[in-house]
This record gives structure tokens, C-alpha cells and sequence, in this order.
């Protein structure tokens, strides 16, 4: 004979599986479609560009770059791809020995076709870096809009915000 509290029990544990089988089918319903193709491919070429920014390799980042470049920093204002090649060369010669570095934080990263051009890239990351013999971390969120061109991924737009 089944007592009272191992029927409470079995109700108990079929309430909380059918709640967490509502969450799971809500959070299925409510989920972008994503490419797992495009989301690797870009997330690969993300670490492509900042294995070379963490690495001060600045003909990698030439190359990752488009030359019709539009970088929007909200404290910044808008550069070109100029600007920030001589930008990335003067950080990489004021910060040899800081070790600065970039990361992108995980699980945050977000990735969206744009037909016929590309994708757009959105996420956080972290940049970190000695200053004064404390480590520094810095949040801040990014949107990159990538161009496929002549069989090349190369980023076209960059919107960094919320320093």
C-alpha cells in the first residue's frame, strides 16, 4: 500500500517534469532559427581577428578588415579603416607588456544572415589588461557586420557601445 507522502512525492515529482517540459518546448518556440554553419564559420573568423588583435599581429588584422571600413564607438565617434590601423599599431607599441587581450564572452555570441552579403555578428566581450599592477576587465558589447566577397570573410561595420 502506497502512503500518503510517496503518492505527494510521485505528484510532486510529475508537477515539476511538466513544468520544466512547458519551459523547454516555451524556450524551443521562442528560439531564432539558427545556421550552425554561419554561426561557426563566424565565429571562427572572430577568433581569426582577435587571436591576431591579442597577438599584436597587425597584417592579420589588415586583412580581416574591409578598406571600407566604418567603426562606431559610442565614445569614440566614427573612424576608417585608416584610423584604426594606426590606432591598433600605436595600442600594440603603448601596451607590450600589459597584457592586453580580448575575449569573447561565452554563450553571448549571436549570429544572423544577411542575404546575399553576409552576417551579422552580435556578442560581449572582455578586455582586460595591467594598468598601474591591477588587472583591468572591461565589458562591453559589439555588433560586426560581415562581408563574403571574392570567396573572404571580412568585416565591413563595427558598432561597439555600452563602455
Amino acid at each position: 500500500m502506497k502512503t500518503p507522502a510517496y503518492r505527494f512525492l510521485i505528484a510532486a515529482a510529475f508537477l515539476i517534469s511538466s513544468i520544466i517540459s512547458a519551459q523547454n518546448v516555451q524556450a524551443q518556440a521562442t528560439q531564432k532559427h539558427v545556421d550552425q554553419k554561419l554561426y561557426n564559420t563566424i565565429l571562427h573568423m572572430d577568433s581569426v581577428c582577435f587571436d591576431a588583435y591579442n597577438n599584436h599581429d597587425i597584417q592579420t588584422l589588415k586583412k580581416v578588415f574591409s578598406e571600407n571600413l566604418e567603426f562606431y564607438h559610442d565614445l569614440g565617434g566614427l573612424t576608417n579603416y585608416e584610423q584604426n590601423i594606426q590606432a591598433f599599431e600605436r595600442i600594440f607599441v603603448q601596451n607590450k607588456v600589459s597584457g592586453m587581450k580580448r575575449e569573447l564572452v561565452k554563450g553571448s555570441l549571436e549570429v544572423y544572415p544577411i542575404k546575399d552579403y553576409g552576417a551579422i555578428e552580435v556578442g560581449v566581450h572582455r578586455f582586460t589588461h595591467v594598468e598601474n599592477g591591477q588587472q583591468v576587465v572591461g565589458l562591453m558589447k559589439f555588433l560586426h557586420v560581415w562581408q563574403f566577397k571574392n570567396n573572404e570573410w571580412k568585416i565591413t561595420r563595427i558598432i561597439s557601445y555600452d563602455h
